[in-house]
């Protein structure tokens, strides 16, 4: 894909970046088109609207409309990129992790939630700092969750498993690309599983938290071909796909958590859009209480929580 002839200012390219991925049916293509084009020339949204008439070099531009070509053929913008941006930070994102998502952010304002309303009726002071909190983040990827609750409670210890151990490897570097490596522990494991081997706990002592959060994997296999070609040919599976059905990780994932949660501890789940209705029953009998469901922006029912009792 060439342009060789077409003068090559940054209205041009932009213009033509947005044409190929509209009669490619991209989601988002004038988004998608200013990110790459943003990313080829490590510059910001303002520059691109400041400079419409720049000349680019013909490297650039190159580099540009294979970029345009990727994506055009389903490559994930982020992937492209290497980057998404989650609770406001930015996050290096490689097909070894699932990009992070607007709505797992409610993940987090959920926990804060919680373990203020905790804190209130302790009675103690809400200027919540994490002090003294234990938090797990269970199929962490890229590191998102944990990584902003690390940031919004700077005195908190965490947690992060993934039964991956390359997306493991992104999330320490996100850690550290923020500053709170120090402060996250990263263990290879399926779940909960591997924190009652880990150095942190011992066969008499287990580790037990505060609070264990977690967007674990939801969509159901028999749901693949509805996915986005993005979705569906480009993340990674193990990460995307919770079962046929896509709730089977639920009831393990609860049954752990209830043997690592301190009383009063805080459960939070990421749902599937449509996994509500075989999820909420496993909440219903002890030690569960003060059970919750919150809704994203489309009104779906997206995070479930609890509390220990």
């Amino acid at each position: 894909m060439t342009l060789v002839s077409q003068e090559n200012s940054v209205r041009a390219l932009l213009k033509f970046g947005i044409t190929q991925l509209r009669e490619a049916q991209v989601p988002s293509f004038t988004l998608a088109a200013e990110l790459l084009l943003l990313h080829v020339f490590g510059r910001d949204r303002t520059w691109l609207y400041a400079h419409p008439e720049e000349v680019v070099g013909d490297e650039n531009a190159q580099r540009f409309f294979a970029l345009i070509a990727r994506r055009a053929a389903g490559e994930p913008t982020q992937h492209l990129t290497g980057k998404q941006e989650f609770w406001g930070l930015e996050f290096e994102v490689t097909p070894d992790v699932l990009i992070p998502r607007p709505e797992t952010e409610h993940v987090i304002e959920v926990a804060l939630d919680r373990l203020a309303v905790r804190e209130l009726r302790a009675g103690r002071r809400q200027m919540l700092s994490g002090e003294g909190l234990q938090i797990a983040d269970v199929g962490t990827g890229s590191g998102c969750i944990a990584i902003a609750l690390a940031k919004e409670l700077p005195s908190a210890k965490f947690c992060a498993t993934d039964i991956s151990q390359k997306a493991l490897v992104v999330a320490k570097r996100n850690a550290a690309r923020h500053s709170v490596e120090d402060r996250i522990d990263f263990i290879e494991g399926n779940l909960l599983e591997p924190l009652t081997v880990s150095p942190l706990a011992t066969r008499h002592s287990p580790l037990l938290f505060d609070a264990i959060l977690s967007n674990p994997p939801y969509v159901g296999r028999r749901e693949a071909a509805t996915l986005p070609r993005e979705v569906r040919e480009h993340e990674l599976e193990v990460a995307l796909y919770g079962g046929e059905e896509g709730y089977e990780l639920y009831a393990s994932l609860i049954a752990q958590a209830a043997q690592r949660l301190k009383p009063g501890g805080i459960l939070v789940l990421e749902l599937g859009h449509n996994s509500l209705p075989a999820v909420r029953p496993l909440l219903d009998a002890a030690p569960w209480t003060n059970v919750g469901v919150t809704n994203d922006l489309a009104g779906i029912p997206r995070i479930l929580a609890a509390e220990k009792l």
